[in-house]
């Protein structure tokens, strides 16, 4: 049996919640021994998604082998995960964001999930049960993380309706007196839980609602390894609820 490091786990999961997208939307795919390749396809500036979620030894092989993808895709826009950090792109145009943390929570540690603290009046978190919720986790994740791209929010798009009839896919929703101010996702690949998403409306920042979405989430898949990637913003909560970094990734877009 392979014995995966939790980086590895967390590069396979966020692979598989791309793959399920493309299930739903129907679009082409690639699972290769080293990286996933998802060709969205809403409209014609949609970024195509890549994953690479295992160590390569040369880059320029790889590098080829993805150019020669995107050639035959027509690849315009795009966003590539890089978590070995070893790929240039930059000769094609394309620009690297800041290293990020990927970033894992052992199951075993409890730390953060108390909600006591939370320091908007009204808060509530609830798991999305229909597609009226989901929509407004759309707008959030559109409006607040943000998806430039995205804007103006057009409901499902981003967050299609056929999402959470998965296996695995399930969503979480923060309201203040009842509005929707934020929320997350996770996807649950059988081994670990990736949380993705984690978005709060602009009007309702510093509330506490991202901790309150993330506990919750947490709190719904215990006992098991949860893994995500940390903006900086959001990487001093994250320790906070227990997550380590595991690695850095790259984004090159």
């Amino acid at each position: 049996m392979e014995m995966r490091s939790r980086l590895e786990q967390a590069n396979d999961n966020a692979a598989a919640f791309w793959l399920g997208q493309a299930r739903v939307h129907g679009w082409e795919h690639i699972r290769s021994a080293g990286y996933t390749a998802v060709r969205c396809a809403r409209d014609a500036a949609d970024a195509h998604r890549v994953v690479i979620t295992r160590p390569y030894g040369e880059a320029g092989e790889l590098v080829a082998e993805l150019t020669e993808l995107f050639r035959t895709w027509g690849t315009v826009q795009l966003c590539l995960e890089d978590p070995y950090g070893g790929l240039d792109l930059a000769r094609f145009g394309r620009e690297a964001s800041l290293q990020m943390a990927v970033m894992a929570r052992e199951p075993e540690d409890a730390s953060g999930l108390g909600i006591s603290d939370r320091t908007a009046a009204g808060l509530t978190v609830d798991e999305v049960r229909d597609d009226e919720d989901l929509a407004a986790v759309e707008r959030a994740v559109v409006e607040g993380f943000p998806v430039a791209a995205r804007q103006p929010w057009v409901r499902g798009e981003l967050l299609p309706p056929g999402l959470l009839t998965l296996p695995g896919y399930r969503a979480w929703l923060g309201r203040v007196d009842g509005r929707p101010a934020g929320g997350c996702m996770t996807y649950d690949d059988g081994e670990t839980v990736g949380v993705y998403w984690v978005a709060t409306l602009p009007e309702h920042r510093s509330q506490g609602i991202a901790r309150a979405a993330v506990a919750e989430a947490l709190a719904a898949h215990p006992g098991r390894v949860t893994t995500l990637v940390a903006t900086l913003l959001g990487e001093p909560l994250y320790r906070r609820l227990g997550f380590t970094e595991q690695g850095v990734t790259r984004w090159w877009r």
